[in-house]
C-alpha cells in the first residue's frame, strides 16, 4: 500500500524497543517503503532526536496521546519520509499507575493528511504487550492506509 501512493514509512519506538523495525526489515523488499527508525527510550532522546516538546512531555507524560503523535510526525520529519508510526507504553512490569497501568500503550500514525492516535490496554506480560503492540501498529497503519 505504501508502494502504491509512493510514500515511505520511518518509526518511532519506545516500548517497543526495535520490533516493529525488525518486522518491518524481515520483508524481503522492503527497502523500497521502509527508510529506517528512531528507538527512544529516554525522554531525552525523544525530544532529541525527534523534537517532541519537553514541556509536553512534562504536561501529559511520555505515555500519553500527545507525545505519541508527535514521536510518529517527529519520526516522519526527520527520516523525510511521509509516515511515520509512533509507539510509546509501559511494557511492565514495572512502571505502571492507577492512571497508566502497565500495558498501556499509545500508537500514532502520521500520513500526509492526518495523525491518528489510539489508547490500547494491554495486560501485564512485558513481551506479549510489546508483541501486541507492534502488531496494533501494523493494523493501525493498514487501515488508515487503506482509507487514504
Amino acid at each position: 500500500m505504501l508502494l502504491e501512493k509512493g510514500w515511505k514509512l520511518s518509526v518511532a519506538e519506545s516500548c517497543t524497543g526495535g520490533m516493529l523495525g525488525s518486522m518491518m526489515t524481515d520483508i524481503p523488499g522492503s527497502s523500497d517503503y521502509f527508510e529506517g527508525g528512531f528507538i527512544t527510550y529516554s525522554n531525552a532522546l525523544k525530544a532529541a532526536k525527534l523534537g517532541v516538546p519537553t514541556d509536553l512531555i512534562e504536561q501529559f507524560g511520555a505515555v500519553s496521546k500527545e507525545v505519541a503523535g508527535k514521536m510518529a510526525e517527529g519520526a516522519a520529519k526527520n527520516a523525510y519520509t511521509e509516515v511515520g508510526v509512533g509507539i510509546t507504553g509501559i511494557a511492565g512490569p514495572t512502571g505502571g499507575t492507577p492512571e497508566k497501568p502497565v500495558g498501556t500503550v499509545y500508537i500514532a500514525v502520521h500520513t500526509p493528511e492526518e495523525t491518528s492516535v489510539t489508547r490500547f490496554r494491554f495486560k501485564d506480560d512485558r513481551e506479549m504487550n510489546r508483541k501486541r503492540s507492534v502488531f496494533a501498529a501494523l493494523t493501525m497503519l493498514h487501515r488508515i492506509l487503506k482509507k487514504s
